[in-house]
């Protein structure tokens, strides 16, 4: 591809979808726009399929001067990202096709997807932060798109949870930013050494991690992820779980110093938390009720594996090129069958004359790839493992990893049992549009296709599997296979909502009615010595105090308080 050509498609890659977005603002294009917004994803998916990494675009009148292009690791990102919103792009006009909020949806699917790309793009810090932002806050749209209650209480928590993890990742980015002393227009690239030597090194990395981490859904950072996923449409359910979390993984790549310097207690710390996130996701999503759900709870589980990987780079230097190849590989596969599962739940509700074998065949085929015995899941699995066959000097705890990776994939194999158990009572007898299986089978053949690409683009070196690798990605699956069957028929789920954790920190209703009337009261007066003016207009008494009412006038104040405290004593 030319410099020229090259520079072409990347303007155009963010150009489609944002642009298709201003259109919008014109009503009698919106139909246009409608017919168009499947397709925006196609610049960037041919981008990563044909261009070379390398030859940055500058555009020096965008912002305080902007830097976009791809990197070796980038590309794989754009790749499955681009790829995913394509599939779930011609799934949605079918699965939307009755509803009369879908021209609102069709809005904030393009401005989500030009945030999703343009921090893949990104070299510099202000546009991976613009894109990040833009791609977040207009999320939320497509979280709360039914407007029925549940939607708008998962918005309200994902809202809360995005607030807090964008002021850590802003109170990251500036103290780094500073630290690297780059100027005006500060690149992605010097962030790492900026933190590597900076005399706050513990302080940026826990600001980055964590502030990344609400996206990539660490432990205790997950809750807006089993809310969100359930209450969204199918398509945008794809897209959340399989491309737009994987913005914390590229974030924490772009910003954590690995491949620098050793940290071995940041190290324990973060592979401690993906294990976490690992067993205990899939302990949850074994007593969920919806398969999307059950689905959410898979991704906590799989980015917790993916954690473990960026943990592992953190303690050796050395493994930085091996590992973060196979994490990428690993974003790759996870997204793409990830994508193919969540769109799957529409086939089951509507598989017209294939509600058969063949149907549940497919099904069957992510599911068994992401717990690692198929096509991607092999090359992502293996590719996590060779780090810990290398010559390093390691800890001597590490050579349970292996074991622990496996017993993981035992609980992958029992989320996609339980995913496929609940799907059996989704079947509605009619048959789905065509548009929703055309972008469903584009992803089901996707995986099994692109997983080959990272070898010829020479991001990843793979050695003939040997037997002994077979065995160890293959007993975890017969086992939960095994624990499947034998669970489906002698063990009851327990009574665990999705959120888990926010449904302990949240008080019961009869409590809520014993403090709402003084703390009303109280929150009247202080409204009313800061703004008279409002004390004036005297809402309603019974719409004031009903809580609901009360937290959705002023849940802005609250997310703003707690945002404030949050940086005062991160700064402090």
């Amino acid at each position: 591809m030319s410099d020229v050509l090259h520079a072409a498609t990347v303007i155009l890659s963010l150009a489609l979808p944002l642009g298709l977005a201003a259109l919008w603002s014109v009503p009698q294009l919106r139909a246009v726009v409608g017919r168009l917004t499947p397709w925006s994803p196609l610049p960037a998916l041919l981008l990563a399929l044909f261009a070379e990494p390398g030859s940055p675009v500058h555009l020096d009148w965008l912002l305080l001067g902007t830097s976009f292009g791809l990197t070796e690791v980038t590309r794989v990102f754009l790749l499955f990202t681009a790829l995913l919103w394509l599939g779930a792009g011609i799934y949605a006009p079918g699965y939307l096709r009755d509803d009369p909020r879908r021209p609102r949806f069709e809005l904030l699917w393009l401005l989500t997807l030009g945030g999703n790309i343009m921090l893949i793009l990104a070299l510099d810090v202000v546009s991976f932060y613009a894109g990040f932002a833009l791609m977040t806050f207009a999320a939320y749209g497509l979280v709360i798109h039914t407007g029925k209650p549940q939607a708008r209480r998962a918005g309200r928590v994902y809202l809360a949870m995005a607030l807090l993890g964008e002021g850590l990742i802003l109170a990251g980015l500036l103290l780094a930013v500073a630290q690297a002393d780059s100027g005006i227009q500060p690149l992605l690239t010097a962030l790492p050494a900026a933190v590597a030597t900076s005399d706050q090194r513990d302080l940026l990395i826990a600001l980055l991690w964590l502030g990344f981490g609400v996206k990539a859904g660490l432990p205790l950072l997950h809750l807006w992820l089993p809310l969100a996923h359930p209450v969204a449409p199918v398509p945008a359910s794809a897209v959340l779980s399989g491309a737009m979390i994987k913005a914390g993984l590229l974030g924490w790549l772009h910003t954590l110093p690995i491949g620098l310097v050793s940290l071995p207690g940041w190290s324990a710390l973060v592979i401690v938390a993906g294990l976490i996130a690992a067993f205990g996701a899939a302990f949850l999503s074994l007593h969920q009720e919806h398969p999307k759900t059950v689905l959410a709870y898979s991704s906590i589980s799989q980015m917790g594996l993916i954690t473990v990987g960026v943990g592992m780079a953190l303690q050796e230097p050395d493994l930085r090129p091996l590992l973060v190849a196979a994490i990428a590989v690993y974003a790759l596969h996870h997204g793409l069958s990830k994508g193919a599962l969540f769109l799957g739940v529409g086939i089951a509700r509507h598989p017209g004359r294939l509600a058969g074998p063949l149907l549940w065949l497919l099904l069957a085929l992510p599911a068994l790839s992401l717990a690692g015995v198929m096509t991607s899941g092999v090359v992502a699995k293996l590719g996590l493992k060779a780090a810990l066959d290398t010559q390093a000097a390691l800890p001597d705890w590490w050579e349970h990893l292996p074991r622990l990776l496996e017993l993981a994939a035992v609980g992958t194999t029992l989320i996609m049992a339980r995913y496929l158990w609940l799907l059996r009572s989704e079947n509605q007898g009619d048959r789905a549009p065509v548009s929703i299986w055309s972008g469903w089978l584009l992803l089901l053949a996707s995986g099994p296709v692109l997983v080959f690409l990272p070898g010829q683009w020479e991001l990843v070196d793979r050695d003939t599997i040997t037997p002994g690798d077979w065995i160890s990605l293959s007993w975890p699956v017969l086992v939960g296979t095994a624990l499947a069957l034998i669970g489906a028929r002698t063990l009851r789920p327990w009574p665990i909502p999705p959120g888990d954790l926010l449904a302990l920190i949240t008080p019961r209703p009869e409590t809520v009615a014993r403090i709402r009337v003084p703390a009303t009261r109280a929150l009247r007066f202080v409204l009313g010595w800061l703004d008279p003016a409002r004390i004036m207009s005297r809402p309603r008494p019974n719409e004031f105090l009903r809580p609901d009412r009360f937290w959705q006038r002023e849940s802005t104040l609250a997310y703003a308080v707690l945002l404030v405290l949050l940086l005062a004593v991160t700064l402090l």
